[in-house]
């Protein structure tokens, strides 16, 4: 057997067998915390996602969590996956899990921006913070509690569940050689790195992934940005535009969500409920990894396609710069989960990056 699927197959089941041992106790051994009713209870779930299914990354990364939800749990849980228009359109995934349609979802969190507007801040913030940077905050800074806490008063619970780590800036059917050339660009291009380009000048869109590559091959999209390499090319998006452009200042680390129902999960007992966040938390740090391995092989053969891979002019960048810090004080100024959100953000960046800039960056620079 392959020696990384026997680790992760031996893994899972030792884990499981924990996770499910008080419902096979014999007679005469010691009775469970759990009462033998809720130990033996099983659950059958929905997920619905805002990808086609398993999509490269994206949707195989759905379906591995929930193919390790049934694992752990034993066969406890189980959770039927519906990729994007299967049960609910991709952008409707928020209202699904609120609504109890689906007890679980799997999605972006700045897509419900019209709901919440702090839901942006919790996805990835323009010239913002890194995976590994957004993690620290997310698990030890106070992070996740306040994104769970601004998703309460809608009856569901988020999880991180992903990150596709630094995005590339997109695909463009225009050369970016000047902040003219944002002037009147149509582009695809969600959360605050959308509000950013429209006051650049350009016109965001909040365009389904189920319609990005005929919307940019017929026109009516002038560029896109999706996520990166790995998963771009496996949509095609380097035939439908030529230039394809670096960095994602919009999303330097973007962190993908589980939405879970909050009565279907209240309902769930204590061991499943511990088995849930912690299989999230590795769906979290799997997909990170997927990323990371597959990006540069994919990159290598769009480089070999003919793609020309080009860098944002410095002015450009620059000027994006300074208007998301501007859209950053804006949005905390009008909504208070946002501001609360933000400070704590910009509390955990200012600490995180004195030792990134000490440590990973200097490094990277540094590298032959």
């Amino acid at each position: 057997m392959d020696r990384r699927k026997f680790v992760k197959t031996a893994g899972l089941a030792s884990v499981a067998g924990v996770a499910s041992a008080c419902g096979r106790a014999g007679p005469g051994q010691a009775a469970c915390t759990e009462d033998s009713a809720a130990q033996g209870q099983r659950f059958e779930w929905k997920m619905v996602t805002s990808w086609p299914r398993d999509f490269p990354g994206l949707g195989t990364g759905a379906s591995r969590l929930a193919e390790n939800l049934g694992t752990l749990s034993g066969g406890r849980l189980t959770v039927k996956v519906y990729g994007a228009n299967e049960l609910v359109p991709p952008l409707e995934v928020f209202d699904a899990v609120q609504r109890g349609t689906a007890e679980m979802g799997h999605s972006a969190s700045y897509y419900w921006k019209g709901k919440l507007l702090s839901s942006q801040v919790f996805c990835g913030v323009p010239f913002g913070m890194t995976a590994q940077e957004l993690n620290g905050w997310l698990y030890y800074g106070g992070g996740l509690e306040l994104w769970q806490e601004a998703y309460r008063p809608f009856g569901i619970i988020p999880f991180p569940v992903g990150n596709s780590s630094m995005q590339m800036g997109g695909w463009f059917n225009r050369e970016i050689n000047g902040l003219a050339d944002l002037k009147g660009l149509v582009m695809r291009i969600p959360g605050l790195g959308g509000e950013v380009l429209s006051r650049a000048g350009g016109t965001a869109t909040g365009t389904p992934v189920t319609e990005i590559f005929t919307a940019l091959q017929t026109g009516t999209l002038d560029a896109t940005e999706w996520v990166g390499p790995y998963n771009d090319e496996a949509f095609g998006l380097h035939k439908a535009a030529r230039y394809y452009y670096y960095p994602g200042w919009h999303e330097p680390g973007t962190m993908l969500e589980g939405l879970f129902n909050a009565k279907a999960y209240a309902r769930l007992p204590e061991d499943l409920q511990a088995i849930v966040a912690n299989a999230c938390q590795a769906a979290n740090m799997d997909m990170l990894s997927e990323f990371m391995a597959r990006n540069g092989e994919a990159l290598a053969r769009l480089r070999e396609n003919g793609v020309e891979i080009r860098a944002f002019p410095d002015e450009v960048m620059r000027e994006l710069g300074r208007i998301a810090a501007e859209v950053l004080q804006e949005l905390a100024a009008k909504d208070e989960m946002s501001a609360r959100a933000i400070r704590s953000f910009k509390a955990h960046f200012e600490t995180v990056r004195g030792w990134t800039d000490v440590s990973e960056k200097y490094y990277l620079n540094q590298r032959p």
